[in-house]
């Protein structure tokens, strides 16, 4: 499937959930491995991940209505929630360490600082020019090779590897910039 078809049908999967939240279920079966890595990279256990990916897909259905398509992949949006729910927990565990239980006393601020970090490179991600946006996105979140990359576009493994190289000098600027 071309990417120009799978972002097609992944707009077409949006709406038909906007217009009926039961159809939100193939939109949950698309990205839940996405969404649970990103969350299990972030947390203690698994019990944790699996209650914030559910608390993420639950905020996503709520709010599926206001969603607004813009051409970039559903799960960007589904990870800036993530990142907030993460970031979210770690703030409500700093401020009330008996509800963390065991281990609090070891909670370490560089993971904030790190979903902090995530939250703002998505944003920056965002803001690359089509092409380069799609290369990252193909390479970095769908973890796809230069080859399958530049097969889906139609372009040159070598035009692959350009655009990826201006995309991550684009985005090594931009994160080295003050806010």
């Amino acid at each position: 499937m071309s990417a120009v078809a799978s972002i097609a049908d992944e707009r077409l999967l949006i709406e038909a959930a906007q217009n009926d939240p039961s159809r939100f279920a193939e939109l949950y079966e698309n990205n839940f491995d996405r969404v649970y890595g990103f969350i299990a990279r972030r947390v203690r256990n698994r019990e944790e991940a699996e209650d914030l990916t559910a608390e993420v897909f639950h905020r996503a259905l709520l709010n599926i209505g206001r969603y607004q398509w813009r051409g970039v992949p559903f799960a960007g949006w589904l990870l800036r929630i993530a990142a907030n729910a993460v970031a979210g927990r770690w703030a409500r565990l700093s401020k009330n360490p008996e509800v963390a239980g065991e281990g609090i006393a070891d909670l370490d601020m560089g993971v904030e600082q790190a979903v902090e970090r995530q939250v703002i490179l998505l944003q920056l991600v965002h803001r690359l020019p089509h092409d380069q946006r799609l290369v990252i996105e193909r390479r970095f979140t769908d973890q796809k090779s230069t080859r399958e990359i530049a097969a889906e576009l139609g372009r040159t493994e070598g035009a692959i590897k350009q655009l990826q190289f201006r995309a991550l000098q684009t985005l090594r600027a931009d994160m080295r910039r003050p806010s």
